[in-house]
């Protein structure tokens, strides 16, 4: 197996990803127009064994997401000339990381939650280099919004996937999730998450 038998160069991962996601198919936008436009970028790690970048909501109450686990975004403004634009500014709004930082994938499909948000979700690599747990640690964010920045194997999510026998088959939303340490990414992230893994798994036996 590519991943599983460890690699030490993660750049072949990456290519392996960029070719999934351009031959996948992927959600499409809904019919309807009664959607908040809204993107998340998930931003893979420039290391030997590749990670995704989470985000940890604020532990506030009656924050609507609190202690959540998701991707970096939100909703379109009207200024942002595209939903990539959008995922690319609020990457940098709630973690300052600048686009000139991220090798742009492209999106991986369309994804509606429970409150009407139809959130079209981007991948990207983020090029910062040097120690991936200094650089992680060093991102500044809005505490007010974000509780911590959490980065999760690829290899780990890939490995859930499998033991929970996800493959072929969308799970309800209590069945869905991927726990990791002492955080469980669950809700419409984890529904991206099941999409990236079934454009992602075909592709490495």
């Amino acid at each position: 197996m590519f991943l599983e038998e460890g690699v030490s160069e993660n750049i072949g991962c990456h290519q392996l990803i960029i070719k999934a996601l351009r031959d996948g198919k992927h959600p499409q936008a809904p019919e309807i127009n009664t959607f908040q436009p809204t993107s998340v970028m998930g931003l893979f790690t420039l290391e030997a064994d590749t990670n995704l970048i989470f985000i940890q909501k604020a532990d506030i109450e009656g924050y609507p997401w609190r202690n959540q686990m998701a991707f970096p975004g939100g909703n379109s403004d009207p200024e942002d000339l595209s939903r990539e634009a959008t995922a690319l500014r609020e990457l940098e709004e709630e973690l300052h990381i600048p686009k000139e930082e991220v090798e742009m994938i492209g999106s991986i499909g369309h994804f509606q939650t429970i409150n009407n948000r139809d959130i079209e979700a981007f991948l990207g690599i983020w090029k910062k280099t040097g120690d991936i747990s200094h650089n992680i640690s060093n991102i500044l964010f809005d505490k007010s919004e974000i509780s911590r920045v959490i980065n999760i194997p690829l290899r780990y999510l890939i490995k859930v996937h499998k033991d929970n026998n996800f493959i072929g088959r969308l799970p309800g939303i209590y069945e869905l999730t991927y726990p990791y340490q002492d955080v469980v990414v669950w809700g419409v992230t984890a529904k991206i998450i099941h999409h990236l893994m079934e454009i992602i798994i075909p592709r490495i036996s």
